[in-house]
């Protein structure tokens, strides 16, 4: 399991990617595989460990020069372990693959335009390409997909609460992509207090923050910072509502399964992923316009918080995850296989 280099596994805050590779190390194993992690950081997982960085690399997100580092690094401890399988979550990674003798399933955790899509374009000819949501294979054509896997999470870590508060949440970068001055536009209208939550430490977001959201601020928006992960269950369990008007096409959106888990609605914009997550009517409101957020905030009280967690529970948990991929594996495996038996 070979994860990006920004962030610990798991990650003690921000980190999507992170979290879904701590959590599927957790789903494989209890499925009985044994599982060797390479990342950056210290290990947080049962898994076998081997380290690239001593320290995670986010003051540098998204250097090249540290993804290519980190992949030599990888491909280094991948040949020491000899494994069945390669699960590479990162961009230049799966570069290394042809190279190797056990096959490589590779996770597109990005959205697939610009580089990464002429990336993914490039891995798909040769290792298994497999996207976290359905609506992310159709934001580019010309990239071999090998299949879904949908992100998870563990209901179990996400407490669950069926009396809300009166406030609701936005939680994510600090990003215009991400409509977090649509949320508080939306939950004013709605007549409900907002408390806003997400990391806001890169320079464009810090940007966005001061000229778009600092001035939206007031006894009924509150900023709380970048939280911990107690202090994000505490968000979301406690809120009426989780507001996504997602404004690009986010390949998956893992604040929506976490919301639900811990019985929170979701009222969103009907974009990206979100239909394929949020089942209308009973774990959220689904809206066209932004002009609809405010009346969803108003009436997503009638929904009921228990189906919110069975909807997480029956689609969204980490043993369906794991064993989505485990099926993934022994195509893969099987492949190579018959390859190496037609040479």
């Amino acid at each position: 399991m070979v994860a990006p280099p920004w962030y610990e596994i798991p990650p003690p805050a921000y980190g999507g990617t992170e979290a879904v590779v701590a959590r599927l190390i957790e789903g494989l194993q209890a499925r009985g595989h044994e599982v060797m992690l390479v990342a950056a950081g210290r290990n947080g997982t049962g898994a076998e460990f081997a380290q690239t960085y001593p320290e995670p690399q986010h003051p540098c997100l998204g250097q090249v020069e540290i993804e290519v580092a980190h992949a030599v690094g990888a491909a280094g401890h991948i040949d020491g372990f000899e494994p069945d399988v390669v699960h590479d979550h990162t961009l230049v990674g799966p570069l290394t693959a042809p190279v190797r003798r056990a096959p490589t399933l590779v996770t597109a955790h990005l959205a697939p335009v610009g580089e990464a899509a002429l990336c993914y374009r490039f891995i798909g000819g040769m290792a298994g390409l497999v996207s976290v949501s359905h609506a992310q294979q159709r934001v580019t054509s010309g990239i071999r997909w090998a299949g879904t896997a949908h992100n998870a999470v563990d209901p179990a870590q996400f407490p669950f609460r069926e009396r809300k508060g009166d406030h609701v949440a936005f939680l994510g970068r600090m990003s215009a992509d991400k409509g977090v001055h649509t949320a508080i536009a939306a939950a004013r209208a709605a007549g409900h207090p907002i408390k806003i939550a997400g990391r806001c430490t890169r320079p464009e977001e810090i940007e966005y923050f001061e000229r778009e959201i600092e001035p939206l601020l007031g006894p009924d928006a509150e900023y709380l910072g970048e939280p911990d992960t107690a202090a994000k269950v505490e968000l979301l369990a406690g809120a009426r509502c989780l507001l996504f008007p997602v404004h690009w096409e986010e390949p998956f959106g893992m604040v929506l399964i976490e919301a639900m888990a811990c019985g929170t609605p979701v009222v969103a914009l009907r974009r990206a992923a979100v239909a394929e997550i949020v089942e209308p009517g009973v774990s959220g409101l689904v809206c066209d316009t932004e002009e609809e957020l405010p009346a969803a905030i108003r009436e997503v009280g009638r929904l009921d918080p228990r189906d919110c967690r069975r909807r997480v529970s029956d689609h969204f948990d980490v043993g369906t995850m794991a064993a989505v991929y485990e099926r993934h594996y022994l195509r893969l495996v099987r492949e190579r296989s018959l390859s190496d038996t037609s040479r």
